[in-house]
């Protein structure tokens, strides 16, 4: 299986391209700037390089010319949205294979990369190792790596605090992926070998804590029909994940505060004290110093957990990892449903890139594979997109129709979801049918 290194700024793109060449039996390692491409040629072998001529960090020409002084044997073929018949002859006389100008038909891409490898020199056979491909479903709790400014801190935080034993406090809206930052945290650090142990502070009954932290022994209380090892003593050695935080009872959060700072926890029922060895790592989607100032939140357990604190960004603020992640969960959604959908169309990525993403990263996902199970083609298309996506928010104590500037496709797309039944379509746009009717009229929809 031939390998190529895609190198091309245009995430969306690139994506696209890569999905269409692993489906033509190649393998794809992708560099979305000269430095990550320069990366991966030291650490890699590659067959091809298919390179954008215009890339944010370095000109085209000029790093073919590093990798053919560096790496001869390998073909590079360049391409550009510039159609410029002297920049063609110079990237030719500079040792490019070939030169390819967007945009390009699938064919055409294929004709090239097919004819760049079969004149590649020959003494590359020698030295080629035998490969395996290395592509990979990811796990769910995979951290994928973005691109933004938002996502690079949001790495170098981690990367600086995971091989300590600081306690993390990690802020932002629900939906961001707060579990898996903690996750990775814990597999950076010296406790990786040991239990990460992830709690939902919101879903355990406050009368039923003490018990599901620290344990308890049969008989200590009604219902107590065996000896329970709570989340703390399964965590010892490791690493212990408390998630909104911020919903634990005063009481709770006196008990937790107590057992930080001794290091020791006693099971309901017990006399005996069980010290325990642990990191903890909290998360919360409240202003947890705001509580503090309401009396809501104990500020000698806000400072006992928050030694360093991270923000996780929304998807809005990290805007340039948006396909990223979205070709990330297609990967998923494939795997999960044993599809072998190649990408998006040009339309949804630029629906997805106007679209304000209140749930998050758990929005996208679920989004993408709903799209993905209803898919039929090779590419994910608007018509499988929920209304939502064609609708702004409305107004509130409006009964005006309040879609986006695309009224007209929206109110096609609904009456495609509907079958054409006017009556559902209005309901799905939160309009009334005279509404609807008019705006049909409007935009002579028939």
């Amino acid at each position: 299986m031939p390998k190529i290194l895609l190198i091309e700024d245009d995430i969306s793109f690139c994506k696209l391209l890569e999905k269409f060449l692993i489906k033509k039996a190649y393998e794809v390692t992708i560099a979305f700037s000269a430095e990550e491409a320069r990366l991966c040629v030291k650490n890699e072998s590659f067959d091809l390089i298919l390179m954008d001529l215009r890339l944010p960090d370095a000109d085209g020409i000029v790093l073919m010319s590093e990798f053919k002084t560096s790496h001869s044997q390998i073909p590079v073929v360049l391409m550009t949205g510039y159609s410029d018949v002297n920049t063609a002859v110079k990237a030719i006389k500079n040792g490019a294979s070939d030169y390819i100008s967007k945009p390009f038909n699938p064919d055409e891409v294929l004709l090239v990369i097919t004819n760049a490898l079969q004149t590649a020199p020959a003494e590359k056979e020698i030295v080629k190792e035998k490969r395996i491909p290395t592509k990979q479903v990811s796990s769910d709790n995979e951290f994928v790596r973005g691109i933004s400014v938002a996502s690079k801190k949001l790495l170098e935080h981690i990367k600086l605090v995971s091989p300590t034993d600081m306690s993390v406090l990690i802020i932002g809206e629900s939906g961001t992926g707060k579990e898996i930052i903690a996750k990775s945290i814990h597999q950076q650090s010296h406790r990786k070998n040991n239990n990460f142990i992830a709690v939902d502070c919101g879903a355990i009954p406050k009368e039923l804590a003490a018990s599901e932290f620290f344990g308890h022994l049969k008989g200590s209380f009604t219902g107590a029909i065996s000896d329970k090892t709570g989340y703390f003593e399964a965590a010892n050695g490791g690493t212990i994940f408390l998630d909104e935080i911020g919903n634990l009872s005063y009481e709770n959060q006196i008990q937790l505060l107590r057992a930080l700072q001794e290091r020791k926890i006693k099971p309901v029922g017990s006399n005996k004290e069980i010290n325990v060895d642990i990191r903890i790592i909290t998360a919360t989607n409240e202003d947890l110093r705001e509580a503090v100032k309401n009396g809501d939140f104990r500020e000698d357990l806000y400072h006992r957990i928050n030694e360093f604190s991270i923000q996780s960004p929304s998807l809005t603020d990290r805007g340039e990892d948006l396909m990223v992640f979205a070709d990330y969960f297609l990967d998923k959604a494939n795997h999960q449903l044993n599809k072998d959908i190649i990408g998006f169309s040009p339309e949804v990525v630029a629906i997805f890139q106007k679209y304000s993403w209140p749930g998050n990263l758990r929005e996208l996902q679920n989004c993408i594979k709903r799209a993905t199970l209803l898919s039929q083609g090779d590419f994910i298309e608007s018509d499988v997109l929920p209304i939502e996506f064609f609708q702004t928010e409305k107004q509130s104590n409006s009964g005006s129709f309040s879609l986006s500037d695309n009224e007209k496709e929206a109110i096609i797309h609904a009456l495609s979801r509907t079958q054409n039944n006017k009556s559902e379509a209005a309901k799905l746009l939160k309009i009334t049918r005279k509404t609807l009717y008019n705006k049909l009229k409007q935009y002579n929809i028939d």
